[in-house]
């Protein structure tokens, strides 16, 4: 696919389904992640790939951050938790691997640095026809989720990647007007 191209027609997909993206796949979307703008090659990222057992390992962690969170949730809610990583085939948690003190290279510089990486994420499963959805939500920020990834007290968790085959229709692509987003100073 042109670069150009891929950049202007990648969207999330959130009706995923399985396979999962291929061992040869995976290999070229690491590849991309590990090209994000890297100040000082810190290599400030981290990335856990859940599959199948993983899947479900993963929405157990949800549903103890629930159960931490509120003691008395009832069943229905731990179950959802427990079936949020089972929308895709695989996820891949992009983890912002923080380097605390480097003058030239603050903390956000290291963050944004793996949200590049997730985007590469993104537009690599996308060349080759693959679905991708970029999830934060409350489980990106949970201190139970957190340590149970093994995330260090100056680590952000970025993002969760959903990947796999599309599934569903395609939604159309909206157009924006460059001109509500760009200020010239001349």
């Amino acid at each position: 696919m042109e670069a150009l191209t891929l950049l202007h027609e990648r969207s999330s997909m959130g009706k995923l389904m399985g396979p999962p993206p291929s061992p040869e796949q995976l290999e070229a979307i690491y590849r991309a992640a590990l090209r994000a703008p890297d100040h000082k090659e810190l290599h400030p990222w981290r990335f856990i790939e859940f599959s199948g057992e993983g899947l479900s390992r993963l929405g157990e962690l949800f549903a103890e951050a629930e159960f931490r969170e509120d003691p008395h949730v009832g069943e229905a809610a731990l179950d959802a938790a427990r079936s949020k990583p089972r929308r895709a085939p695989m996820i891949i948690a992009v983890i912002a691997k923080v380097t605390p003190d480097i003058p030239k290279v603050p903390k956000i510089e290291q963050v944004i640095s793996a949200g590049c990486a997730a985007h590469a994420i993104l537009l690599a499963a996308h060349a080759p026809g693959l679905g991708a959805m970029w999830r934060s939500g409350k489980y990106a920020f949970d201190a139970t989720v957190r340590k149970g990834l093994g995330l260090a007290e100056d680590d952000e968790l970025v993002a969760f990647v959903y990947l796999g085959t599309l599934g569903g229709r395609h939604k159309p692509i909206p157009e924006h007007d460059i001109a509500d987003f760009v200020e010239h100073w001349d």
